[in-house]
């Protein structure tokens, strides 16, 4: 499922490729649209909204698309060979001007509609975390109107907040100290404060990068999470320590993780080879801050391929057995 962040970079090359420009081809791939003719208009911005992007066309048109899971848009100079898209036949749609081409491959979701009405197809949507209607709590106050749902879900639905997918979804989950499974009305209210503000921040901070990075993101100048889930543990999973529960003795605590030659505690600052991303895409390797296999299992109702990742020592709460 592609990230806000992702969209974002879409959006902004469909934006350099086409904004500005006089339409010279226009084939929508979509029997609904199949006799629709947008040549000769110009396209004025495309703008993405949480995982939508709204191609604004002259004429009061807006082309929304959606790329789900595996939907892309690939831009190419004229003459280039279209390639890294797919084959020819999951083209959904073209858009050409007179230097460039952008060809949207597998899109799920395809429609030309007003743009006086596109609150019909993004309307739903919560504060955008890389939008200029960003607000951090109102996107609290939606995540936590239902205190029984399970965390990671309340962060997929972007009716509280548009932009996460389950990438974000895992990383916020472990930087909260809590599995995706924990009601999200249990998770402590100085962690829940901080969690519009270290989504952000993510986001924000990986919308420009060519590989998407969690774990040197939090120890640059960001907003800090909460230090503290019990009287002396650290909430925010800085690689190279453990967090222990609240109440463990002292001496009960476990040695901190070091690397292969045993001398050096795990930390991105000073270990270029630390991997992108805490816990999304890495079990069963050892988490980076306990060493304890991370795990994996699906969340939600089974309708959807939902790939969840947490680490069974640092995060409290439920979570699948197995």
């Amino acid at each position: 499922m592609p990230e806000g962040d992702t969209v974002w970079q879409t959006a902004k090359r469909l934006h350099a490729a086409l904004a500005g420009k006089v339409l010279t081809r226009s084939d929508l791939r979509v029997p609904k649209y199949a006799t629709a003719d947008l040549t000769g208009r110009t396209v004025l911005d495309v703008t993405p909204r949480g995982k939508h992007l709204l191609t604004r066309i002259e004429g009061g048109l807006t082309l929304h698309s959606h790329l789900r899971m595996d939907g892309t848009w690939r831009v190419y100079a004229n003459g280039q060979r279209w390639s890294g898209g797919g084959p020819a036949h999951q083209i959904r749609v073209i858009l050409g001007t007179a230097d460039r081409t952008a060809v949207g491959y597998r899109l799920p979701v395809l429609e030309l509609i007003r743009t006086t009405e596109e609150h019909r197809a993004v309307g739903h949507l919560g504060p955008d975390l890389l939008g200029p209607d960003w607000n951090p709590e109102l996107a609290l106050a939606n995540l936590l109107a239902d205190p029984a749902r399970p965390l990671g879900e309340a962060l997929l639905d972007q009716r509280n907040l548009a932009g996460i997918g389950n990438i974000y979804k895992s990383e916020l989950c472990f930087l909260l100290g809590a599995t995706p499974w924990l009601p999200i009305g249990a998770l402590p209210a100085d962690r829940a404060a901080k969690l519009p503000a270290i989504a952000k921040h993510l986001l924000e901070a990986n919308r420009d990068r060519p590989i998407r990075n969690t774990t040197s993101t939090l120890t640059n100048n960001s907003p800090t999470p909460n230090r503290t889930a019990g009287p002396s543990t650290p909430a925010h999973p800085t690689p190279g320590t453990r967090a222990t529960a609240p109440g463990t003795p002292a001496h009960a605590a476990p040695r901190t993780p070091t690397t292969a030659r045993g001398t050096t505690p795990l930390h991105p600052a000073v270990h270029p080879h630390t991997p992108d991303l805490f816990v999304y895409g890495r079990a069963p390797r050892p988490c980076l801050r306990c060493n304890t296999r991370i795990r994996s299992a699906n969340q939600g109702d089974g309708s959807r391929d939902r790939p969840t990742y947490w680490c069974p020592t640092c995060q409290i709460g439920p979570a699948p057995a197995g």
